[in-house]
């Protein structure tokens, strides 16, 4: 379970996570604004669940009350580990009646976890912040 003192490590997970999947953005110039969503959007309004090894974060999950799952992130190093499915799992048993998320349509290797994970595609979109294209995707009970 997330912890105020957990701030500083999820954002500097959420940015280099992100660099990592999208090298040609630059999220760096990203953090004050991430820093201010984390802050007003996600804390407040949903159950962040964390996972540490050896007391490091090395991934997290939020799902707010409606079963919107808006981050799933896991450490680069720990990527194909099963971190990613353990939280995802996490984001099951928050929302046991649905999950629903947004992923960049240019991300199979996300796209392809959330499909071997139960979740089919249900529309498509286009993300407000960076105009990138997205699919909708949903997990039923």
């Amino acid at each position: 379970m997330y912890r105020a003192e957990d701030e500083a490590a999820a954002i500097e997970l959420w940015h280099r996570t992100w660099q990592e999947a999208y090298p040609d953005i630059d999220f760096a110039s990203r953090l004050e604004w991430w820093r201010e969503r984390w802050r007003r959007d996600l804390v407040p309004k949903a159950e962040i669940m964390v996972a540490e090894q050896g007391g490091t974060l090395v991934g997290f999950v939020t799902v707010d009350r409606e079963g919107y799952l808006d981050q799933l992130v896991v450490a680069p190093e720990h990527w194909g580990s099963g971190v990613a499915y353990l939280l995802v799992e996490e984001a099951k048993r928050i929302s046991p009646k649905g999950v629903t998320l947004l992923v960049n349509k240019d991300n199979p290797r996300a796209i392809r976890f959330y499909e071997r994970n139960g979740f089919v595609h249900a529309g498509e979109d286009v993300n407000p912040t960076s105009g990138r294209p997205v699919l909708k995707m949903e997990w039923k009970a």
